[in-house]
């Protein structure tokens, strides 16, 4: 019997379960940028960090912006490397060896040249700049999801880059239709 190959979540949502016992991660809706069988990588897209603003990030590292950027929202994309910057956004935009192409819709850039692209105008359609990301280990969010820990959905622009960052949470369950007001945060096995 030939084994089966292991699914894995690229480019797709995961959203925090009721009760997932990880408060940092509490109706969180996480991007996952890359998923393999030696782990995962994702970011948050429902928590801004209300007190850092791009514009204020771009003056920080002396990037002068020539368009206006105020509706650009800064995300805390996760628990791991705070410091470190990624812009999750549209494919229609790549830097040569430092893109990630995660589907054919989405990519993600964690240099200082996409930062620089925007300021001027030239960077992508859609973009979410998160400070930090999400991680797991071999197995482990594997574990967490047959634990009743998250739930998967495909990936939406609108969701994904949506200014509604609380409802995020709702709207992507909803893609999957369940009502978040039916959820317990006890599981079950069957």
């Amino acid at each position: 019997m030939e084994s089966e190959r292991p699914r894995f979540l690229d480019g797709q949502l995961l959203i925090a379960m009721p009760g997932m016992g990880d408060l940092r991660f509490e109706r969180s809706v996480i991007f996952l940028c890359a998923h393999s069988a030696e782990g995962a990588m994702g970011l948050i897209v429902n928590k801004p960090a209300p007190e850092l603003s791009f514009v204020d990030l771009l003056a920080q590292l002396k990037i002068p912006a020539t368009i206006d950027l105020a509706e650009t929202r800064v995300h805390f994309g996760g628990p791991v490397e705070h410091g470190r910057g990624f812009v999750l956004h549209t494919a229609d935009y790549s830097v040569e060896e430092a893109s990630m192409q995660v589907s054919d819709v989405f990519a993600m850039t964690a240099t200082i040249d996409i930062l620089k692209d925007m300021a001027r105008g030239a960077g992508p359609r859609e973009a979410l700049l998160a400070l930090g990301y999400s991680g797991w280990g071999p197995g482990q969010l594997e574990a967490e999801i047959q634990a009743n820990g998250w739930l998967t959905a495909p990936a939406a622009l609108g969701l994904v880059f949506g200014p509604d960052d609380p409802g995020k949470w709702s709207a992507a369950l909803r893609s999957i239709s369940i009502d978040p007001r039916l959820l317990s945060a006890e599981g079950g096995r069957a």
